[in-house]
């Protein structure tokens, strides 16, 4: 059995990556492994006995100039990752969301004490300055992967050029010091994020792709029609949320839940009371129970990013449930979303196509059962926490010998 050392910025929910986090260690812990946590220190962390070894993280609300210069490259991060590694032998590293709360200022450390390090790729940090591949509402690669000062003419992070040149100061230390070089495997979470990461300069011998997955046991699928459509996951402009508010805006009798935090909150919540949409709910950041709950009742789960969707784990847990999947034809949700079996692919941004779809749902509930039991199918064929543990002793078997 293996030890390994699990990295990731936060070790509390806020999104998807910490939820493949916290769902890998928990499916490396039941098989056997010994499982390290290493993140950063915070309040809303769950408890931890590794939690002496988290280093504290910038301050990202009241920013100094200290947190400014800890956010391209954290000292404390490092030296909490050596005293751990001098305490503590791992036969293998495998990092998540690092950047950020902990800097590719551990990657050193790593690498001195000769510990095989594999990366999970939630989203293209590693290729673009913003991590979107997103450029004032539009798909952008100027960068090309690389030339990350491509960024600071177009003000990429929020329009702001001082936000834009720090993102691209760290871009370039974090490359300097091995977020390429110094990770001796990727892996992506779709086919899509793999060919996208080749295209833009990541070796193709040191990628793999390893699908996201449910854990089905836990999920019993629901056999009936729910009442509302349901969005969840991140509040941000790239999911496509005001183009769906707008979708769903004259359909008064179709009911629509949203459950999320992000940076478009407050602007959600204003369209919201602004074009008086009585029939759409804001709920707030869900999860647990609730989110469970919210899920299972709904009639579909609506997906309209407007950017390269790096997976689409909303899409899959949404066919867990047996509920089917409204989505966009961008990035890598077409792998995920058999058209008109399973769900709907719509142009992303595309108001009228959506909004048809919205209605077919609405009015199609007993079809709507239907595929969302092909749904369910998929997941246990091809989404399961077997197969993924499958997959990923595959990648930390290739480095560290272990059978």
């Amino acid at each position: 059995m293996l030890t390994i050392l699990s990295v990731s910025q936060n070790y509390h929910l806020t999104g998807g990556s910490d939820q493949v986090f916290f769902r890998t260690n928990a499916i490396l812990g039941e098989r056997g492994h010994t499982v390290i946590p290493f993140a950063a220190a915070s309040e809303k962390n769950q408890p931890s006995e590794w939690s002496g070894y988290f280093p504290p993280a910038a301050d990202f609300e009241h920013p100094g100039l200290k947190d400014l210069g800890t956010y391209i490259y954290s000292v404390p991060a490092a030296r909490a990752i050596q005293r751990l590694l001098a305490e503590h032998r791992p036969d293998i590293a495998h990092l998540h969301i690092y950047y950020g709360k902990l800097t590719a200022s551990i990657l050193a450390p790593l690498k001195r004490a000769g510990i095989p390090v594999v990366q999970t790729l939630h989203e293209y940090k590693l290729v673009c300055p913003v991590y979107t591949l997103v450029s004032n509402g539009e798909i952008c690669e100027a960068c090309q992967g690389k030339h990350f000062y491509q960024a600071l003419p177009r003000r990429c992070n929020r329009g702001s050029l001082a936000r834009t040149a720090l993102s691209v100061a760290e871009s370039y230390v974090s490359r300097w010091t091995g977020s390429l070089a110094k990770i001796d495997h990727f892996i992506a979470v779709s086919r899509f994020m793999r060919d996208k990461m080749i295209e833009l300069g990541v070796p193709a011998e040191k990628i793999t792709t390893v699908y996201n997955f449910v854990d089905i046991s836990t999920v019993a699928p629901n056999p009936d029609p729910g009442r509302y459509l349901l969005y969840f996951g991140r509040i941000e402009r790239i999911k496509g949320l005001l183009t769906l508010l707008e979708a769903v805006a004259p359909l008064t009798h179709v009911p629509l839940k949203i459950a999320g935090d992000g940076n478009a909150r407050d602007e959600v919540q204003v369209l919201i009371r602004e074009k008086n949409l009585t029939h759409v709910e804001y709920l707030g950041f869900k999860s647990g129970a609730e989110l469970y709950d919210l899920v299972h009742n709904s009639l579909a789960v609506v997906v309209p990013s407007e950017w390269y969707e790096t997976f689409g784990l909303t899409i899959v847990e949404g066919f867990a449930h047996a509920r089917p999947v409204i989505g966009t034809r961008i990035g890598a949700i077409p792998e995920l979303i058999e058209d008109g079996q399973d769900g709907f692919l719509v142009p992303p941004g595309d108001v009228p196509a959506i909004r048809e779809k919205l209605l077919w749902m609405a009015e199609n509930p007993q079809r709507v059962v239907q595929m969302g039991q092909s749904g369910r199918k998929k997941v246990e064929n091809l989404f399961t926490a077997e197969r993924y543990y499958r997959e990923l002793m595959a990648v930390y078997q290739h480095f560290t010998g272990v059978p």
